[in-house]
């Protein structure tokens, strides 16, 4: 008889996945905040605020998913180097739970991610590491992962697998429970940007599993390949520069997105999802990041429609994470004019769509 014993003392993996489950033991749930629209128009509207987790965004969740799904899995061990391809966000989140489990982190990032973002990766204790074509991030993940004998987390591929869409308080769980006690429960429309695509792909099963009426549209942003990917049934659809909107909008169609989960689509200029922040910034009193203005400028534009056909309803969409990472750009109009970004017909269409 031969025998070869792999198995290994666990004590390590049963206090990671401890240590991370407390995280989420300890937060309570994010708010589902009105956004203040006339009564009278019969349609609400409500930002679930993912600004509020520990490390600012959305990308909290994503964070603790991957790095539980990873442990589990084998992927990570004790003094594994962690390593992600990231626009910013979910790099800062991954830091964070990097640090909580004694890990090394290394964030492969554009260079021009904002420096407010680099500044908290590091605070965490992790390491950037930038890019000058954003396209090539996830290779670069790669080779520094073979290089160090680390784990390359890649959020592009297991963001669709790594949360549980069946519930477990996942964020589409959180809002219908949140949107219970409203006068619209059952939200006519669920409105997400694309950047994994995990966020899609966990909304889309979760209303199809609880048999929900909720039709799901995906928001993509300029120099993006999501839109056109859905809408050619092209995945290797590529978009010709980085997304300006971080966060959100990838230059190919990642592995995580899942089109079929997709009703609708929307395709929103830089110049409509930054002059939709600062008015949205100024209504709220606090200032919103960019993927919350395209969330925004779909949302407001399926308002319009149901209100031209007469439909009442709700319509939910996430307030990603807060405006103050951007100081120096959306908020910047110096940066706007370097960019050419042009808000002016952006917002006339804003003001007749949303008079005062």
């Amino acid at each position: 008889m031969e025998s070869i014993d792999r198995s290994a003392d666990r004590g390590w993996t049963h206090w990671a996945i401890t240590a991370v489950a407390a995280d989420s033991n300890r937060s309570a749930d994010t708010h589902l905040l009105p956004f203040p629209l006339p009564e009278d128009w019969g349609v609400d509207l409500y930002l679930k605020d993912e600004s509020v987790h520990p490390t600012g965004s959305l990308k909290h969740r994503l964070a603790r998913s991957l790095f539980l799904y990873a442990v589990c899995n084998g992927w990570i061990e004790q003094g594994t180097t962690v390593i992600e391809a990231s626009s910013g966000s979910t790099a800062v989140s991954e830091a964070y739970f990097a640090r909580m489990l004694g890990l090394p982190f290394i964030a492969v990032m554009p260079a021009t991610t904002s420096r407010a973002k680099i500044d908290q990766i590091e605070f965490y204790g992790g390491k950037a590491h930038l890019v000058d074509d954003p396209a090539a991030a996830v290779d670069e993940a790669r080779r520094l992962a073979e290089q160090t004998g680390g784990h390359f987390m890649d959020q592009f591929t297991y963001a669709e697998r790594a949360t549980d869409w069946r519930g477990n308080n996942n964020i589409a769980e959180s809002v219908y429970q949140q949107m219970s006690l409203e006068r619209h429960p059952v939200p006519a429309w669920i409105v997400v940007g694309a950047g994994t695509g995990g966020t899609s792909a966990t909304i889309g099963r979760y209303v199809r599993y609880r048999c929900h009426d909720t039709r799901l549209c995906v928001v993509d942003p300029e120099h993006s390949a999501f839109f056109a990917g859905w809408r050619d049934s092209d995945p290797a659809a590529e978009a010709d520069r980085g997304s300006r909107i971080e966060g959100i909008g990838r230059p190919r169609v990642e592995a995580s997105f899942v089109p079929d989960l997709v009703d609708r689509m929307i395709k929103v200029e830089d110049a409509e999802s930054v002059a939709c922040l600062r008015w949205a910034s100024e209504r709220l009193g606090r200032r919103l990041g960019g993927s919350t203005g395209t969330n925004l400028v779909a949302a407001l534009a399926i308002i319009a429609e149901m209100r031209e056909a007469g439909r009442r309803g709700s319509v939910v969409t996430l307030l990603c994470d807060s405006g103050g990472r951007y100081g120096s750009s959306y908020f910047d109009d110096g940066w706007l004019a370097e960019q050419g970004i042009d808000l002016r017909p952006a917002e006339a269409r804003l003001a007749a769509l949303l008079p005062d």
